[in-house]
């Protein structure tokens, strides 16, 4: 069942006009001719937004149910809705990227990787009935993305097996001594906020190299994002994401959040709408900060924002 929109636009002005066809064309309809658009059933209600703009301008405007009388029909209206083209053109753009990540700097290449990321967002919103081209183009940004992060943050962990993660207690890891590689990105950024503020507030942090950091753990130490540690990636999740579930953190709403942020950031997947600003900021932070410490005093005020900050100021996703 889809929801049609008859409509006749108002001659005058012409500015109205322009935007009810950039209304229409946001909403991802399809046009069944001049004047009759389609949208799932479901959508009807974004129809009726624009139908009142029109009559308000003095132009007509109906919205019916329409139905296929079989499949074949039901089959031709689909069609209408196909995007494989616009996700030809974007898998294109996404390969040329791709090829060029390396001779670009790195806020150049921040800054395509999100442009890229906002075309595929903008892309899926008027993609009503996906196909196979959307996890293709979604793991086209997928290994993008990834390989900004083994360029911005060499020695990323490989993730262990899935697995059930041990419930731990706060009281039994306070005062320790925490490692991880040196010039921390986002998850570590944000490993180091969560550690000192719900699990070990006295924490101290050691920086250790790139290359081999399980080979220069200290003594005692506690190890996180690196192979070999005692918190990095298991599965599906970031080593952000197992320490939330480690210490049973998991069930804050704003923690989750954040996290959807950083697995976005730091592993690709669902795109979520605040991970771009909340790169942009740590983005600079590091350029303004070259110790490793200050650094992390740095990002603890944009996380604890992040966190106090109510849903509605950092969106949720659909």
């Amino acid at each position: 069942m889809w929801s049609a929109l008859l409509v006749t636009l108002p001659t005058q002005p012409n500015a109205v006009r322009v935007r009810i066809w950039r209304a229409l064309k946001a909403l991802g309809c399809a046009a069944l001719r001049d004047g009759v658009y389609l949208l799932p059933a479901a959508q009807a209600d974004r129809f009726e937004r624009v139908a009142e703009e029109v009559r308000q301008h003095g132009g007509t405007a109906q919205v019916l149910d329409l139905a296929a009388r079989d499949d074949a029909q039901r089959d031709e209206l689909l069609a209408l809705f196909d995007r494989t083209e616009a996700y030809a053109e974007w898998r294109h753009q996404a390969g040329q990227l791709h090829a060029e990540l390396a001779a670009l700097s790195d806020a150049d290449a921040r800054r395509r990787v999100r442009a890229l990321a906002d075309g595929l967002q903008a892309l899926i919103r008027v993609d009503h009935y996906p196909t196979a081209a959307l996890p293709q183009a979604q793991a086209d940004l997928d290994a993008i993305r990834q390989a900004l992060a083994q360029r911005l943050a060499p020695g990323e962990p490989q993730a262990l097996a899935e697995a059930a993660i041990p419930r731990l207690s706060p009281a039994d890891f306070a005062g320790r001594c925490w490692a991880t590689r040196a010039r921390p990105w986002v998850d570590r950024l944000a490993c180091a906020w969560l550690i000192r503020r719900f699990i070990d507030p006295a924490a101290c942090f050691v920086w250790l190299p790139a290359d081999a950091p399980a080979a220069h753990l200290p003594a005692g130490a506690l190890g996180f994002d690196f192979d070999g540690a005692r918190f990095t990636h298991v599965g599906g999740k970031v080593s952000f994401e197992v320490l939330m579930a480690s210490f049973g953190l998991d069930a804050d709403p704003a923690l989750q959040r954040l996290a959807r942020a950083v697995h976005c950031l730091d592993m690709g997947g669902f795109a979520v709408a605040e991970a771009a600003g909340l790169e942009i900021v740590l983005a600079g932070l590091r350029q303004l900060h070259t110790d490793d410490d200050a650094l992390v005093a740095a990002a603890d005020r944009v996380f604890d924002a992040f966190h106090a900050a109510p849903p509605a100021s950092v969106g949720e996703p659909p």
